[in-house]
């Protein structure tokens, strides 16, 4: 795998990471982790792209759809 642009403690000091549909065939709506987003998304540049709309929008709240059905909401604490 590849690296993340970001370190776990600072994704996981900045956001509460929710993932919302439907994930191998049964569905979710449960706060993940990084290694959780990691898993879900399971592609680090992909993951990438998704951490730095999120660190860059000046929002509480950036909601992230991935076209496999999928809804990642980055909450700024």
């Amino acid at each position: 795998m590849m690296a993340l642009n970001y370190t776990t403690t600072e994704i996981n000091r900045n956001f509460i990471i929710k993932v919302n549909g439907m994930v191998e065939d049964k569905k979710v709506n449960v706060a993940v982790g990084v290694s959780g987003l990691r898993r879900i998304v399971a592609d680090d540049s992909l993951c990438n792209r998704l951490l730095d709309r999120a660190f860059n929008s000046p929002k509480d709240v950036e909601v992230c759809k991935l076209r496999r059905g999928v809804k990642i909401s980055f909450y700024y604490k």
